[in-house]
């Protein structure tokens, strides 16, 4: 075969590629394999763990492959030229080991470093996808709940559209339910002029939401007043419909002053948003066959979840059933899309919003990133949309949804994050105190290395801002987001170990590096040559080529910490090649200066895709 001179892209999936064509040439008869690449634990860089799963389908049938190691050997032998691969070796009992060209190593970095970043981009099968995060409730400030959701989505997206994915940032907020009732009802009886009740602050309206809600709790005759406020706002009234919107904006110019820190863009297509496409959807649901009567609601009973000769339990208002001892617990067979007072729930715009963005958005994966509190509910909800015929039974294929799940946030006491008035802490509150403790260190640091006068107010402002709020992020994205993790400013703010501070100063001293060497870092990626001779230098070479398939492999299983660990790795890497490898006025000068620009240029990328803003000095 012809010899494969790319030298830019997915290096794992460039192997992937030639072992497919091994594959087919050695075993043509046995359908549907799949090249299995993993970087090695080995001295070589990567295996091909075909073998061992391979070679039982085929023992006894061929005539010329008489053992594992012999099938090992056939899939090498059958292996495209490529200047790719400089060794490939089989170990017992089937192992096939593969060492990547040093030299092709050091000619994807220089093409890299000349065409830029983005022809490192990974390659999705996916074209569209609507990321679903934030989601705050209306009326009430953004607080650490939403810290999660905000980021990690962010992330995902961030991820998806360097790999040439359109996404659509929806920012799916809850200004349409059963808190809008008792708000306004509230509102009312408070501030009888109701324009009077638009024009109330965030703070006023927090506070009027609690108050409303004890009342809601307390008094029968309002709890009715507001159920069937929820009726009118959904039914247009004009009344109510004029205060709900002076709410909503209040909350979201509030919002936004969050989402601008944190450098969030979000498009808000809220649950009223869907509230034209509910009632074709309902109709088409029972056109189908799936909507049912329930003690004057209406639901869907889910297949899987309700055997088909059931009837559809009693679901009474709130989308509670009672078991046989009389006890209320939410109910995950059964998907309420009318309550029996005519109001819609938050089932009814979920799968109204799905509908849309299926049928008008035309997307193809549905992220939803929101707590694993909620995960019945998605489960429910996702098998509703399966019922209906809107997505494939193999939760695998295209258009397809997923709900990324994660944890709570622990104070360092392994409880819920809270104030020590035992309160929810104001994100903006959160913000305000990680870079307050920032800029004290950064101070400090500048003080005690004798450079403060080299520092301007508005240096050390910016600096603190990115280094706070970025060590916020990471410490929340670098942990396996399906499990809770503890916040703590002292560990996130330290200047060692896994945390953002570090990261940053790593990137400050490549810096440092390129501007103390006098050179024209451009010019030398147009003329300059990188050898990678030095076994930490290509240590770090091999690394830096990884980027592509870390990526490809944070989105396919929307594990933001995947891309932590590996920028993390990349540091250590760098600090190790840089305490073995001098840089500047050594005959390696250009060679090495060239690596180190590649470093920067990769971190940079990863810094993007986790939301953290790069600082040049600390």
């Amino acid at each position: 075969m012809a010899d494969k001179q790319e030298s830019t892209g997915n290096l794992k999936q460039k192997l992937e590629e030639i072992f497919d064509a091994s594959l087919k040439l050695t075993v043509p008869d046995v359908p549907g394999v799949e090249p299995k690449i993993t970087i090695s634990k080995r001295k070589e860089d990567y295996q091909c763990d075909n073998v061992m799963s391979l070679w039982p389908r085929i023992k006894g049938k061929s005539t010329h492959i008489k053992s594992s190691l012999a099938l090992g050997q056939a899939i090498v032998e059958n292996l495209p030229t490529s200047e790719m691969v400089e060794a490939c070796s089989v170990t017992a009992p089937g192992f096939i080991n593969v060492t990547i060209s040093t030299k092709w190593i050091a000619k994807s970095i220089e093409n890299m470093l000349i065409n830029g970043i983005e022809t490192w981009a990974p390659t999705l099968s996916v074209k569209r996808a609507v990321v679903d995060f934030s989601s705050p409730n209306i009326a009430k400030k953004m607080h650490v709940g939403h810290l999660r959701s905000t980021i990690i989505g962010d992330t995902i997206a961030r991820m998806l559209e360097y790999s040439n994915v359109e996404v659509l940032r929806r920012n799916h907020v809850g200004d349409w339910g059963t808190q809008f009732g008792m708000l306004i009802e509230y509102l009312f009886e408070k501030f009888p002029d109701t324009d009077l009740a638009g024009d109330i602050s965030i703070d006023d309206l927090q506070s009027c939401y609690k108050k409303s809600k004890k009342k809601f709790d307390e008094d029968p005759v309002f709890k009715k007043k507001a159920q069937l406020a929820v009726v009118r706002i959904q039914g247009g009234d004009p009344v109510y419909c004029k205060t709900w919107a002076k709410i909503c904006e209040t909350s979201r110019t509030e919002c936004a002053k969050v989402y601008q820190r944190l450098q969030i863009e979000l498009e808000e297509k809220g649950e009223s948003f869907y509230k034209p496409y509910i009632p074709s959807m309902i109709e088409e649901l029972s056109d189908k066959g799936l909507v049912e009567e329930s003690k004057g609601a209406r639901v869907i009973k889910i297949k899987g979840l309700v055997k088909d000769s059931e009837e559809a339990p009693v679901v009474n208002n709130k989308g509670l059933v009672e078991d046989s001892e009389g006890n209320k617990k939410r109910d995950s067979n059964t998907l309420m899309l009318v309550k029996s007072d005519g109001a819609y729930t938050y089932s009814t715009t979920d799968m109204a919003a799905l509908w849309y963005r299926l049928n008008e958005e035309k997307a193809e994966w549905i992220i939803y990133v929101t707590d694993v509190g909620q995960a019945n509910h998605f489960e429910t909800f996702f098998k509703a949309a399966r019922k209906a015929g809107w997505l494939p039974e193999n939760d695998k294929t295209y258009p397809r949804v997923e709900h990324v799940k994660f944890g709570v946030v622990n104070g360092e006491d392994g409880k819920k994050f809270k104030t020590r008035e035992s309160k929810t802490v104001p994100l903006t509150d959160l913000l305000d105190e990680a870079m307050t403790r920032s800029k004290a260190a950064i101070t400090k640091r500048a003080e005690e290395a004798r450079d403060a006068k080299e520092w301007t107010p508005e240096e050390i402002d910016k600096t603190a801002e990115a280094v706070g709020y970025g060590a916020v992020k990471y410490a929340d994205l670098k942990n396996n987001r399906s499990t809770p993790y503890t916040f703590s400013y002292n560990t996130m703010l330290e200047d060692k170990g896994e945390t953002a501070v570090y990261l940053l100063y790593a990137h400050t001293r490549i810096c440092s590096i390129i501007r103390e060497s006098g050179k024209d870092i451009d010019e030398l990626k147009k003329t300059g040559k990188l050898a990678l001779d030095h076994v930490h230098e290509r240590t770090l070479g091999l690394h830096l080529l990884q980027f592509a398939e870390t990526v490809k492999e944070a989105c396919t299983d929307l594990f933001p910490s995947v891309l932590c660990k590996y920028l993390y790795n990349l540091s250590e890497n760098f600090n190790k090649f840089y305490l073995n490898c001098r840089v500047n006025g050594t005959a390696e000068e250009t060679s090495r200066l060239l690596l180190c620009e590649a470093t920067a240029i990769v971190m940079r990328k990863c810094f993007h895709l986790l939301g953290i803003t790069p600082v040049y000095k600390m």
